[in-house]
């Protein structure tokens, strides 16, 4: 168009009117012609404009090691350890707006121990058999055995593998998830359930592999912050089993649910749930809450539970209070738990402990911290902390110090 224009100019030269009606159609034409590449170039930008902002991935992950200490009866360990104050983890997830309030998104997170540069593991069916490697020997007495890994593989999304989809009606999330139950032992413990601060009523707990995660669970959260302050999720998940697997065909099946309520200072929150197991089907309930009173976070939480213990189904109780202060750059947390499984006719199985940390932030990503805490037991109980060995009803002692950079 643009040669045609200029020739018809050239051509034209020496009379005005046609030099005139050239400019003007010269003119008209270079104008529509920057319109057209106007709207290409808009709309190319549009187009790769909404592309980008409808999807986004984030790798995302923390590192805690420590020097971890633990003291006992029998014998003693010092050991590089991972996990003193934040679980360290490696994750990736993602979300793409699908628009009108809907978007799709993707959860993978794998746990890692820092000291050694290993991945943690998973639990494929709910059951005991999903939880670690199985050798089994399929040729004569001293072949080579078949090992069937069972969630203990290299690199394993234990800690979560979801994908989801959410709306203004809440979000529907499929895979493997933590469990209801176990948020109110988490949220509402100052150490977050990590480190050898970790609240008895997860570290003595009778209700067997689906007590923090399930795989293969279908999820439901209500919708956030649309509801006044009340919040929630119910799970159900599968043990994948064949239905001719007699009495254990539906072990690993389970369902848990949670209901909350967060306004201002105050946060509470009550979960039950119940694993099917043939040898007896453990139960896990608890209520926790917390007051933000400025100077102090302070947060309890009360567990009932039951569960199989020497092949009998027996029930348990536990509770624990507990502070988060901020002082001087850090925090400091202090917890004082408590779980106790009644073994009638026998005494209570008891462990007790007490526990103390302080983490200085350098950053928003990195902190250095120590925890000490000294574990009681009682009717038998043989704990001890950080790996050490101690006798029945003897006591155990440990500490952490270590760093913790999260990215």
């Amino acid at each position: 168009m643009d040669m045609k224009l200029t020739d018809h100019t050239t051509t034209n030269i020496g009379s005005t009117r046609a030099s005139t009606t050239a400019a003007g159609l010269s003119r008209s034409s270079l104008k529509r012609t920057c319109m057209r590449k106007s709207l290409i170039a808009v709309a190319t930008m549009t187009v790769a404009g909404t592309a980008f902002a409808q999807s986004s991935v984030t790798i995302f992950g923390i590192i805690d090691a420590r020097v971890a200490h633990g003291s006992g009866s029998v014998a003693n360990k010092t050991q590089l350890a991972s996990s003193g104050w934040n679980s360290s983890r490696l994750g990736f997830r993602g979300v793409e707006d699908l628009g009108g309030g809907m978007s799709a998104s993707f959860w993978l997170e794998t746990a890692l121990n820092a000291d050694d540069g290993t991945f943690g593991t998973s639990n494929t069916n709910n059951q005991s058999s999903g939880g670690s490697p199985s050798c089994t020997v399929t040729g004569p007495a001293g072949a080579t055995c078949s090992v069937s890994m069972n969630g203990a593989q290299g690199l394993v999304f234990g800690r979560r593998s979801t994908v989801s989809l959410t709306g203004p009606w809440g979000e529907l999330r499929l895979g493997r998830d933590f469990v209801p139950q176990f948020w109110n032992l988490s949220d509402f413990d100052p150490f977050g359930t990590t480190g050898n601060g970790t609240t008895q009523t997860l570290n003595s707990i009778i209700t067997g592999t689906a007590q923090v995660r399930a795989s293969n669970s279908i999820g439901y959260f209500l919708p956030k912050g649309a509801l006044n302050g009340f919040y929630g999720q119910a799970m159900y998940y599968l043990g994948e089993n064949s239905s001719n697997a007699g009495a254990t065909k539906n072990d690993g099946n389970g369902w848990g649910v949670r209901l909350g309520f967060a306004n201002g200072p105050f946060n509470v929150a009550v979960a039950t749930s119940r694993t099917t197991s043939a040898a007896g089907s453990p139960q896990q309930s608890n209520i926790g809450g917390q007051w933000d009173a400025g100077v102090a976070k302070i947060m309890a939480h009360y567990a009932w539970d039951k569960g199989v213990v020497s092949s009998a189904v027996r029930s348990a109780k536990g509770w624990l209070v507990g502070s988060l202060v901020p002082v001087g750059g850090g925090d400091i947390r202090i917890s004082y738990s408590r779980y106790a499984v009644d073994l009638a006719p026998a005494a209570d199985r008891i462990t007790k402990k007490w526990a103390v940390g302080y983490a200085y932030h350098l950053s928003k990503r990195t902190a250095l911290y120590a925890t000490y805490a000294h574990l009681s037991n009682g009717g038998g109980a043989t704990q001890a902390l950080n790996g050490a060995t101690t006798a029945a009803n003897r006591s155990s002692s440990g500490y952490d110090m270590g760093i913790r950079h999260s990215f």
